[in-house]
C-alpha cells in the first residue's frame, strides 16, 4: 500500500544533529497517524507516495522541526514556590507551574527545569530539540488504513518527539 493523507505508516528511524551525535532511535517501528499531529508537516510530506521499505534520509532546519530557540521562553522563577526535591531535567506543564509564577510564562508550554540556584529556579519552555538542525533516516516499515478513531482522534496516540524524563541529566525523545 502507498503512502497516501489519513494512512498510518509504521516507522523505524535514527536521529542525529549536524555534528553526527545521536539523538534518538526507534529501532522497533512505531505507527503514526499522516494527515494527524503525530508527525512533524516535512516529513509526512516526504513520506507521500512511499510503500514498505522505503528508506529515506532527511534534513530539517530549526523552522521545520521544532522551531528556533526563543529566549523569551526562559523564566527566572522563585525557589520557594517549587517542591524541595526539585532536580534539574524536570518537567513542568505550563497549566501546572506554581501560583506566584511569572504570569507571563503561556500556559499551553512545557518547562525544563535547566537550573537550580538557592534563590531561583530556571525553566525553560523551548523544545529540547529547537534550535537544532536535524538529519533523519527513517525507514517505512508498514503502511495500513487509518481506522475511523484514530482519524477522529488526529493521531495513533504516540505523537512525534513526546518528551518524557528521564533519569538526572536529561530527556526522553520518543
Amino acid at each position: 500500500m502507498e503512502i497516501t493523507q489519513q494512512c498510518v505508516v509504521a516507522l523505524t528511524w535514527t536521529l542525529k544533529d549536524t555534528l553526527g551525535e545521536e539523538l534518538d532511535v526507534l529501532d522497533e517501528p512505531v505507527e503514526f497517524l499522516v494527515g494527524g499531529s503525530d508527525l512533524l508537516h516535512k516529513i509526512e510530506e516526504a513520506l507521500q507516495g512511499h510503500e514498505p521499505g522505503a528508506r529515506l534520509d532527511l534534513h530539517l532546519e530549526p523552522e521545520e522541526a521544532f522551531g528556533d530557540f526563543n529566549d523569551q521562553m526562559i523564566f527566572l522563577e522563585p525557589r520557594g514556590l517549587y517542591p524541595q526535591e526539585l532536580e534539574e531535567g524536570m518537567t513542568f506543564e505550563g497549566s501546572a507551574l506554581p501560583s506566584g509564577s511569572n504570569p507571563d510564562a503561556p500556559k499551553d508550554a512545557l518547562y525544563t527545569v535547566t537550573a537550580i540556584y538557592p534563590e531561583h529556579v530556571v525553566l525553560d519552555g523551548n523544545h529540547p530539540l529547537a534550535g537544532i538542525a536535524l538529519r533523519l533516516s527513517l525507514k517505512v516499515e508498514a503502511v495500513r488504513e487509518a481506522t475511523e478513531e484514530e482519524v477522529g482522534r488526529g493521531s495513533c496516540g504516540t505523537g512525534f518527539f513526546k518528551v518524557q524524563p528521564q533519569a538526572p541529566g536529561g530527556t526522553t525523545l520518543h
